[in-house]
C-alpha cells in the first residue's frame, strides 16, 4: 500500500466532486498502470471509493458522490437492522432484513439506495467492507418464550435485540442464567444468526461478573505480560541520582502539595501557589512519566495500546503497571520525585503573562485529601487537620483565591457548566454494591480542576508557538442541525433559542444552561446542549476546545493514566532540552498523528465500558430495595414511558403502556399525556415511585408510579 498514491486519487476525486472515468483518472494521476490499479483496489476494499459501471463507461467515485454511504451496523432486530453512518451528523439508517447481506453488529458496511422515509433514512447493504469481531456477551438461557432449542439461547447484552439460538453442542455446559461470551455466525442455509458459547464468566446475578464480561467484550486488557512487568520493575528501580537532580530545577524546599481523593494511589499532580505584588505564580508539577517510560520500549508500546486507565466501581485497570503508577511516579508526600513543571505567572486579573516548562525535582509536603481541604477552605477544620496542613496552610487560601478568579474568568469567556450526574458506588468485602450516591464536588475539586486547565492551556500554547508536532485536546463547534433541534427544545421549555444557530458563541449556550438551572428542565437542557456538540477527542491539529471556550488546549496533567499526556511530555522534553524544531518535527510528526488517533479510540472504549458497568452496580444495589417508595424527578420521556431519577442518582424506567385503560401520547420533547384521562407527565415533574424490579444481568431498574397525578 502506497499512501501517497492513495492520496493522489482521493485528492483528484475530491476536486472533481463527481464520478470520473477510470482511464481519465489514471491519466490525471500520473501513475503507472500497476500502481494505479493497486491503489484503486485498496481504496475500493476500504470503502474509500466506489467502482461504477454506467452503460459501457467504467467510472470511479467517492461514495458520497455516487449515493453510497459508509456505516457500521449497530443494532440487529431479526427482521431488520440499523447502521450508524460514518458521518456523525446523519441519523441511523434502517435496513430491511432482506437487504442486510448477512451483516451483523460491529460490521463496517457500504450502503446504497438511501431514501428518506417518514421515520428517517432507509437503505440496503451494498457490501460488507470489514467484519466486526463477531463475538458478543450475553446471558445463556435454556429456553425463550418463542421457541425451544436443544442447546439453548443467548440473550445478547448489546447489538442484537433478539435471542440467538445455540448451535448443536455449542453451550459449553453453561448453566441457565450464566453470563457468557459467544461467537456468532450467519448460517447461509437457514438465513439466521447462530451462536456458540466460548467462555463462561459465572452467574449473571452478580454485577462483578457482568463487569468482567463488559471488560472482555470491549477488548480491554487486564494483565501485563511478564516482559512489560519486568521493564516496569527495572524502570521503577532507577535511582534519582545527584547527577539527575543537577540537570533539573530543584523545588524540594518549596511548599508543594497534592490534593486527591481519599482512595487515590496514583498521585500524578502537585501544585504550588505564591502571591506576588501584582499577581500570582502558579506551579503545576506533574509526575515525569516520560523519564521512566521510554520511547520504543515494550512498556511504552503497551501503554499506547491501552491508551488510558479504566475505572470501575470495584477495580482500576491501569495504563501502567503499579510499580510505575503507584510507585516511582506517584508524588507521595515526603519523598523525592522527578516532575515536569509548568510554572505560570498570572496578573491580578488571573491572565497568563508568562509561563515556562522545566524538568524538576520536588518533595510534596502534604498528601492532601479533597474532603479535608474543603474543611480548611470553609473554616470547619479541627486542630488535627490544621496541624497536618500547617506547611501549606497559607498556600491553600492563596490557591482558593486564585481559583475563584479563574472560575469567574471561565464563566465570563463562556465555559459550559454542563450538569451531569456522577455516581459513587460503595461495595462490601464481597464486591457487592451496598450504597450509591451522587458524587460531590467541593471547592478543592474545582480548585484543582482550574489549575490543571491552566497548565494544559500553557502546554498547548507552548507547543503551538514553537510549531512542533503535538497532541491537542479538541472539541469542535456544534453541528447546525443539532443546534436547530436544541433551539426548538429551548422554545418548548420557555427559553429564548433564537441565537442557537450556526456560529453560536459559547456564552449563548452558557446563558441557556444558566437560565435552566433553577427550573425542572436543568438536566434536560444540559444533556441536549452536550448532545448538540461534537465529542471531545485528540488531534494533531490545534482546532480549539469549544466547551472550555479556549483556542488552545491539551492534556498535560495526567500522564500516569492517559497516554496522550505521556506523548506530549516526551515531545516537550525534547523542546525544553534544546532539540531543534526541525529534528522534533521529523521525529514526532507521525507519532503525534498515531497517538491522537489511538488515544481517541481507547478513550471511547473506556467510557463505553465504564458507563455500561455502572448500570449493573446500580441494579445490584436496587435488588435489595424492591418495594421501597421514593420521591423522584422525571428525567426523560419516551413513547413507552418515563425515566425517573431518585435521590441517590439512580435512574429507573416507568412503563406507561402496561395499563390498557391509558393511552399516552408523547410530544417528542418534554411531555406525555393520556388522551383519555388528561393526566400528563413532563420533564422535571416530581413523582412518587415504588421500586418494582431490578435485573442485574440486564442492568435495568423498573419503577411503578404510586401517585395519581391530575
Amino acid at each position: 500500500m502506497n499512501t501517497d498514491d492513495n492520496k493522489i486519487i482521493l485528492d483528484i476525486l475530491n476536486e472533481q466532486n463527481e464520478p470520473v472515468e477510470r482511464k481519465e483518472l489514471w491519466l490525471m494521476s500520473g501513475m503507472d498502470t500497476e500502481d494505479f490499479n493497486n491503489a484503486v483496489s485498496y481504496l475500493e476494499g476500504k470503502g474509500e471509493v466506489i467502482l461504477l459501471n454506467q452503460s459501457r463507461t467504467k467510472k470511479i467515485s467517492l461514495p458520497k458522490n455516487a449515493g453510497y454511504l459508509k456505516a457500521t451496523i449497530v443494532r440487529h432486530s431479526g427482521s431488520f437492522c440499523f447502521a450508524h453512518p460514518e458521518d456523525e451528523n446523519m441519523a441511523d439508517v434502517f435496513i430491511p432484513g432482506a437487504s442486510d447481506k448477512g451483516a451483523m453488529p460491529g460490521d463496517t458496511v457500504m450502503l446504497r439506495n438511501i431514501v428518506m422515509e417518514a421515520k428517517g433514512p432507509a437503505g440496503e447493504v451494498y457490501k460488507i467492507l470489514e467484519k466486526g469481531t463477531r463475538v458478543i456477551t450475553g446471558i445463556y438461557l435454556k429456553d425463550v418464550l418463542y421457541g425451544h432449542s436443544r442447546d439453548g439461547y443467548i440473550q445478547p447484552d448489546t447489538g442484537f435485540a433478539h435471542a440467538l439460538p445455540i448451535v448443536k453442542g455449542g453451550s459449553l455446559k453453561a448453566k441457565n442464567g450464566d453470563k457468557v461470551k459467544a461467537a456468532v455466525a450467519f448460517d447461509q442455509k437457514t438465513k439466521r444468526i447462530n451462536a456458540r458459547v466460548i467462555k463462561i464468566y459465572g452467574a449473571a446475578d452478580s454485577a462483578r461478573i457482568c463487569a468482567d464480561a463488559i471488560i472482555d467484550a470491549n477488548g480491554i486488557p487486564t494483565k501485563f505480560t511478564v516482559a512489560v512487568k519486568h521493564e516496569a520493575a527495572m524502570a521503577a528501580a532507577m535511582p534519582i541520582t545527584d547527577e539527575e537532580i543537577a540537570k533539573r530545577l530543584d523545588l524540594r524546599n518549596e511548599p508543594i502539595f497534592t490534593i486527591d481523593g481519599e482512595d487515590a494511589k496514583d498521585l500524578d499532580d502537585a501544585i504550588s501557589v505564591k502571591k506576588l505584588d501584582k499577581g500570582w505564580e502558579l506551579g503545576v508539577h506533574i509526575a515525569d512519566v516520560s523519564h521512566y517510560v521510554r520511547e520504543g520500549t515494550l512498556l511504552d508500546e503497551n501503554a499506547m495500546d491501552r491508551g488510558t486507565s479504566v475505572y470501575f466501581a470495584d477495580r482500576v485497570i491501569p495504563m501502567l503497571p503499579v510499580e510505575i503508577s503507584n510507585g516511582c511516579c506517584s508524588l507521595n508526600a515526603g519523598t523525592k520525585k522527578l516532575t515536569f513543571s509548568a510554572i505560570m505567572i498570572l496578573d491580578e486579573k488571573a491572565e497568563i503573562v508568562d509561563y515556562r516548562f522545566e524538568k524538576s525535582v520536588i518533595i510534596s509536603k502534604v498528601r492532601g485529601v479533597y474532603s479535608e481541604v474543603n474543611k480548611i477552605i470553609d473554616n470547619t477544620a479541627d486542630e488535627s487537620l490544621k496541624e497536618k496542613y500547617a506547611e501549606v496552610y497559607d498556600e491553600i487560601f492563596a490557591a482558593q483565591e486564585l481559583a475563584e478568579l479563574l472560575k469567574a474568568k471561565a464563566k465570563q469567556r463562556g465555559e459550559l457548566e454542563i450538569e451531569t450526574t456522577e455516581l459513587r458506588f460503595v461495595l462490601d468485602e464481597n464486591g457487592v454494591c451496598i450504597d450509591v450516591s451522587e458524587r460531590d464536588r467541593g471547592n478543592a475539586e474545582e480548585l484543582i480542576e482550574q489549575f490543571m486547565i491552566m497548565a494544559n492551556r500553557a502546554a498547548a500554547l507552548y507547543a503551538k508557538s514553537a510549531g512542533i508536532p503535538f497532541v491537542y485536546r479538541v472539541h469542535e463547534a456544534p453541528d447546525p442541525d443539532k443546534l436547530e433541534a436544541l433551539a426548538q427544545l429551548a422554545a418548548i421549555c420557555g427559553f429564548n433559542g433564537r441565537r442557537l444557530k450556526e456560529g453560536v458563541h459559547q456564552t449563548d449556550l452558557a446563558a441557556l444552561i444558566n437560565k435552566a438551572k433553577e427550573t425542572p428542565y436543568a438536566r434536560l437542557i444540559s444533556t441536549q446542549v452536550l448532545r448538540s456538540m461534537a465529542k471531545a477527542r485528540y488531534d494533531e491539529r490545534p482546532l480549539g476546545h469549544f466547551g472550555l471556550s479556549l483556542e488552545d488546549y491539551c492534556h498535560f496533567t495526567s500522564p500516569i493514566r492517559r497516554y496522550p499526556d505521556t506523548s506530549i511530555h516526551r515531545i516537550l522534553t525534547d523542546l525544553v532540552s534544546g532539540v531543534p524544531v526541525d529534528v522534533i518535527s521529523a521525529k514526532y510528526d507521525e507519532f503525534a498523528k498515531k497517538s491522537s488517533k489511538m488515544s481517541s479510540e481507547r478513550e471511547l472504549r473506556a467510557m463505553r465500558a465504564e458507563r455500561e458497568s455502572e448500570k449493573f452496580y446500580a441494579a445490584e444495589y436496587m435488588t435489595k430495595h424492591i418495594g421501597e417508595i421514593h420521591q423522584g424527578v422525571v428525567s426523560g420521556i419516551t413513547n413507552k414511558g418515563l425515566f425517573v431519577a431518585i435521590e441517590n442518582g439512580i435512574e429507573g424506567f416507568v412503563s406507561l403502556i402496561d395499563d390498557e385503560r391509558a393511552y399516552f401520547e408523547y410530544n417528542g420533547t418534554t411531555t406525555t399525556r393520556d388522551a383519555r384521562s388528561g393526566i400528563s407527565y413532563s420533564i422535571g415533574d416530581i413523582v412518587s415511585i415504588q421500586v418494582k424490579s431490578a435485573e442485574i444481568a440486564l442492568g435495568t431498574v423498573d419503577f411503578v408510579l404510586i401517585d395519581n397525578k391530575k
